[in-house]
């Protein structure tokens, strides 16, 4: 019975559902809810989306366009809500889009401890088609470029390739 329950949880902890990938300049990479929305040095905007062990969490690609880095950065692992865990395990994507540079960033939790790519460098992705995975509790970052407001606010729920992060 332990066992059964066991596999039971890790099928529907590892669930990847469809979606019906909604419209917009920039939309979720991630299931969660929005943690911050920080102005940044640069000009962009920083929408961190934290992810509990609840939530699906594939990632999908949050714009249309080619992937021009995925970059593994070793790290810590701090709880992902945490402000530490700017220094935790990642990986890094840039998507070149309409838009410009889109930078992403899976950052591993306390027990996520495994981040899973799932394209290489140089793939065309379209908007909403997933790229990876983050294993267990863990945040998801996209920086908007200047000039792109965030469209959602902290607290807010967001479902990966629905909820559109973006404002016209």
């Amino acid at each position: 019975m332990p066992a059964t329950a066991l596999a039971a949880g890790m099928l529907w902890f590892f669930r990847d559902p469809e979606r019906e990938i909604a419209q917009g300049r920039v939309i979720s990479p991630a299931d969660g809810v929005v943690q911050s929305i920080m102005p940044w040095k640069d000009g962009r905007t920083r929408v961190a989306i934290f992810m509990s062990p609840l939530n699906v969490h594939v990632n999908r690609a949050p714009v249309a366009g080619t992937v021009t880095s995925v970059e593994h950065i070793p790290g810590g692992f701090v709880p992902a809500f945490n402000k530490e865990s700017e220094n935790n395990e990642r990986v890094v994507w840039h998507f070149d889009s309409e838009l410009g540079d889109i930078e992403m960033v899976q950052i591993a939790g306390a027990v996520a401890r495994r981040i899973v790519p799932y394209v290489p460098e140089q793939t065309k992705v379209e908007q909403g088609e997933r790229v990876g995975l983050i294993r267990f509790g863990s945040r998801v970052d996209i920086y908007l470029p200047e000039g792109v407001e965030a469209a959602v606010e902290v607290g807010q729920a967001t479902t990966a390739g629905v909820t559109r992060i973006d404002r016209d």
